[in-house]
């Protein structure tokens, strides 16, 4: 007997389950070579029609009305059903109007030197240093911004670690209506002092010039906590109306996004639901049969692959891994068709042991037994080593004659 596939069996142990369920399935025309196997053996398949799933679908592929395994074109009305929301997601400030007066092109000047990091100055070099930035101190009271620019480097090629320089020559870059290099040296003054209010405060108002509102507020707040200061306030109080519509637009959005979202999963879920529904109503097959249905078959309970391979339903004891390897004997499966055509070359195959045996292990399956074999009309299914019963007559039996209450000796 060829080795049997353990999932081959847990598909056919499925389709059996299913067809037990509803036999009404045998009637569709894919299944016809099945209902013609089970009618000419002496089975009968219920009449009705098999309501097929809703758009037509038989649950082994194609359309019900024929036997080809083509499935439909999805309809339109499937197609948007199935179709995900597409949804723009809207800039952040797409539906703010924001005051943008004083807003300025960006600069894009080569980064200013920032001095080396890892030097260590002298004592000369912190007097130098501290010298440098009174002479950039003065040049940024008259108004000389770049002189002040250069005296302030000077001073920071000295002495690198000291963020005042940096916070300061950030002011003199915002007088030349420069935010990024302002932006860049307030970064380098907090890289070295966490804490440097002037730092925070000019690169607030940097991000005020480029239009950074909420940036600029949170600088300029930083600003007033660490050293509260009137200009800092002053700057803090323009730029918080428009950080305020920001956020709040933000806000909005975001609520709108997660009930979008909520939306979607619900409407998945929803969507899932109705499948499973359409299933348990039709009679859907996930999966696949073997023999090239490719539909599946649900409703059957969860055995594992590889359990053991019970009774056929509905067909007392024939064995179901005994019909599945018949179906994989080309032998054994011309056989049936050739009688399947012509019921009388079943006598063709009672020398057969292989063919007999399969046979003759329906028997009592179906009413009247299989045709053409020892035992057909036995209802009762008998075996090969059950004594036969004698045929019954129509006479009745006659009676013993009644034997005298006594004998007569002739002694008289």
């Amino acid at each position: 007997m060829a080795a049997i596939n353990p999932e081959d069996l847990e598909k056919l142990k499925k389709f059996i389950d299913f067809v037990s369920a509803n036999p009404l399935i045998l009637n569709v025309p894919q299944l016809g070579f099945m209902k013609r196997f089970i009618e000419k053996f002496g089975g009968k398949v219920p009449e009705g029609e098999y309501q097929m799933p809703a758009g037509g679908k038989c649950p082994f592929g194609g359309d019900a009305k024929t036997e080809t395994k083509t499935q439909p074109p999805p309809s339109s009305t499937q197609d948007a059903d199935e179709a995900e929301p597409v949804v723009e997601e809207e800039s952040e400030e797409s539906e703010v109007e924001l005051d943008m007066e004083g807003v300025i092109e960006p600069d894009n000047d080569v980064d200013q030197p920032m001095g080396d990091s890892s030097k260590t100055p002298s004592e000369e070099d912190v007097d130098k240093s501290s010298e440098l930035r009174s002479q950039a101190a003065a040049a940024y009271s008259e108004q000389k911004f770049q002189e002040a620019i250069d005296l302030y480097t000077q001073a920071i090629e000295i002495n690198p670690g000291n963020a005042l320089f940096h916070a300061k020559r950030g002011q003199a870059f915002l007088k030349l209506k420069k935010p990024n290099a302002c932006i860049r040296d307030c970064n380098k003054a907090l890289e070295i002092n966490c804490d440097s209010a002037a730092a925070y405060k000019y690169r607030g108002r940097a991000n005020r010039l480029l239009g950074n509102w909420e940036e600029a507020a949170k600088d300029l707040r930083q600003a007033c906590k660490l050293d509260y200061d009137e200009e800092a306030d002053e700057w803090l109080r323009e730029v918080t109306p428009n950080a305020k519509k920001i956020e709040q637009h933000r806000l909005k959005q975001q609520r709108k996004k997660a009930e979008r979202e909520r939306k979607a999963a619900e409407a998945r879920r929803q969507k899932a639901r109705q499948e499973q529904q359409k299933q348990q109503s039709a009679g859907g097959f996930p999966g696949g049969f073997p023999g090239g249905f490719p539909g599946g078959f649900p409703g059957a309970g969860g055995a594992g692959a590889g359990g053991g391979a019970g009774g056929f339903p509905g067909m007392g004891g024939a064995n179901m891994g005994d019909l599945l390897s018949a179906m994989n004997d080309p032998e054994i499966m011309a056989a049936f068709e050739d009688i399947i055509k012509n019921p009388a070359n079943i006598e063709k195959y009672k020398s057969n042991p292989k063919i007999s045996k399969l046979i003759e292990s329906f028997k009592g399956s179906f009413p009247g037994g299989v045709p053409g074999f020892p035992g057909a009309g036995a209802a009762t299914g008998a075996t090969e080593n059950s004594t036969p019963q004698a045929a019954p007559t129509s006479e009745e039996p006659k009676a013993a004659p009644k034997k005298p209450d006594f004998v007569d000796d002739g002694l008289d």
